[in-house]
């Protein structure tokens, strides 16, 4: 709000001679009362109009799968397998390949060694290459194709050589 069109409008209240006027534009609100017709003015009260709330967002619903992780756990989970788990380091988009018409890093049943490349996060606008950490034979792919991952989100199984 300006200062100097807070004035003029003070002016033009006192001179009209009104007690009380509320007037919102722009997403403030400007309340003036006068205390009675002898004093000035009160203070001036600036307030923000509350933010519209969104509607909330319907339900879609969603064909049940089991997920990778439990189909895993079927056979054993990573642990009692002896697999070794490749977590995601950040927050992020998961990609498989360096882009969109090359191939993916690795595929299911590839042998990797340590330091191997085997995907991206993309982390805002960062392109983050993801190492193995062991040398091995990849068992899973966990995650899709430009699915968002989170922090330490299981990526790939890995068995160990």
């Amino acid at each position: 709000m300006d200062l100097q069109y807070l004035r003029k409008l003070l002016k033009v209240v006192n001179s009209a001679g009104i007690d009380e006027i509320e007037i919102e534009e722009e997403g403030s609100r400007i309340r003036i009362t006068r205390r009675n017709a002898n004093t000035s003015f009160a203070q001036p009260a600036v307030y923000q109009a509350p933010a519209l709330a969104s509607p909330p967002a319907a339900e879609i619903p969603v064909a049940m799968e089991e997920p990778r992780e439990k189909k895993a756990e079927s056979s054993g989970t990573p642990e009692e397998t002896s697999y070794h788990v490749v977590r995601s380091p950040i927050v992020g988009t998961f990609y498989r390949a360096p882009d969109p018409d090359s191939d993916p890093y690795v595929n299911v049943g590839d042998h990797v060694n340590e330091g191997t490349t085997l995907c991206i996060v993309e982390a805002m606008k960062l392109m983050n290459e993801i190492p193995s950490d062991v040398s091995g034979k990849i068992v899973d792919i966990l995650v899709e194709n430009a699915s968002p991952v989170e922090y330490n989100q299981p990526l790939f199984y890995i068995e160990p050589d």
